[in-house]
């Protein structure tokens, strides 16, 4: 491969990250005019992207081997720093939004859970790729089995986020796992059943609480009634008077108000909560209106088209690769359609960010985490092919 080439493979996803913290500084840049919080999240923003971009760096003197080598030992941190997290005292680890998600320190706020999706990837792909070493002739024994390793590596910290409680992070985990089983090559009945199980229960869950909302809300406890509410949100918006529909409300009529091109830079009219953070989206949209929002969401299809492209030209020869490659797009799929989702009302309210556009040091640190793995992986295994800009 020519050294052209390479410079090519690398260049695609430099451009396409610079797009990405553009849009981010602009998009934070207006609803910090808002005058919520009186901090400067754009400064802040500009600080994360930048120690991000050491992370990168500091990746690039890994070799793919080395990170399947240690895969086992960061996940396995990466699951104490979780349970730590649940036992520490309130001096550091004060409960936000009545879940206990977040290491406080002085002048630093840190989501553990942000980080350890990028290592729960990372060591699922390293059992997949080792179970299909050896079982090179699967068979429906051998694929339950590595079904049953994937649901116990992925079970481990969903089991101790949920006990934060944060269900909408343990939702992410469970959406990439389930993008993973179905990608590993895993008997397809197997997948099926699964997926109608999985359905049916969580069609009658949904059931039970659409139909018996107050019961739910004693089930789950005064802490967490506040869930069943968005739920009840979602499914009718205009029978609800809760926190919920007001941000909903809220977010949906700034996303609307921008109409086809936005209302401009430093021009945010409608207040909602958490602008910079969950509802950024519509932030985007009231100040880029619609072509702004589908500008930002064909980036979004140019970078997972990127990772797909990546991911199936290396699957030969670095299956390991590949499945990292994989779960960092469903990690993008899953935040980008619930965020977005969320702000145009197909999705309950969660506090799912939009990742490389929400404000957020966790986020914007992780995801860094994850691209400089992913950029190591292009730079390794030299691709050769679709490039995105030749």
């Amino acid at each position: 491969m020519s050294k052209k080439q390479s410079f090519y493979i690398q260049n695609d996803l430099i451009i396409l990250f610079i797009l990405f913290v553009c849009v981010s500084l602009l998009a934070i840049y207006n609803a910090q005019q808002l005058d919520q919080y009186g901090k400067n999240f754009v400064l802040q923003q500009i600080v994360w992207f930048t120690i991000g971009v050491g992370i990168v760096a500091a990746i690039q003197y890994l070799d793919i081997e080395q990170i399947q080598k240690a895969s086992v030992f960061i996940y396995g941190f990466g699951v104490l720093v979780l349970a730590v997290l649940l036992i520490s005292p309130e001096a550091i680890a004060k409960p936000v939004n009545n879940a206990k998600s977040w290491f406080q320190l002085p002048g630093l706020s840190l989501q553990p859970a942000e980080f350890t999706k990028i290592t729960t990837i990372i060591y699922m792909a390293a059992v997949i790729h080792s179970h299909k070493q050896k079982f090179e002739r699967p068979t429906v024994k051998s694929d339950i089995l590595m079904l049953v390793k994937i649901l116990a590596v992925v079970g481990a910290p969903v089991f101790l986020i949920m006990q934060q409680p944060d269900f909408g992070t343990a939702m992410v985990y469970l959406f990439i796992a389930g993008m993973i089983i179905i990608l590993s090559g895993i008997d397809w009945k197997i997948i099926t059943f699964l997926i109608v199980s999985i359905s049916a229960i969580l069609g009658a869950v949904l059931g039970f609480i659409v139909k018996f909302p107050d019961l739910a809300k004693k089930i789950v406890g005064d802490d967490q009634a506040y869930q069943i509410d968005r739920i009840m949100t979602w499914f009718d918006p205009t029978q609800q008077t809760s926190d919920a529909t007001w941000h909903f409300d809220q977010a949906f009529m700034a996303l609307g108000s921008g109409q086809l091109f936005g209302k401009g830079l430093g021009t945010p009219q409608v207040n909602f909560p958490e602008a910079q953070t969950d509802f950024i989206f519509s932030i985007i949209g009231e100040s880029f209106g619609f072509v702004g929002s589908a500008l930002v969401i064909f980036l979004y299809f140019m970078l997972l088209y990127k990772l797909v492209t990546i991911g199936l030209a290396i699957y030969k020869h670095s299956p390991f690769a590949a499945y990292i490659c994989f779960g960092y797009l469903s990690m993008l799929l899953v935040h980008v359609f619930q965020n977005v989702g969320m702000a145009i009302g197909i999705m309950p309210v969660t506090g799912i960010p939009l990742l490389l556009i929400s404000y957020g040091g966790s986020s914007v640190l992780s995801t860094m985490l994850g691209f400089g793995v992913i950029y190591r992986i292009a730079v390794e295994n030299s691709i050769q092919n679709d490039y995105l800009f030749k």
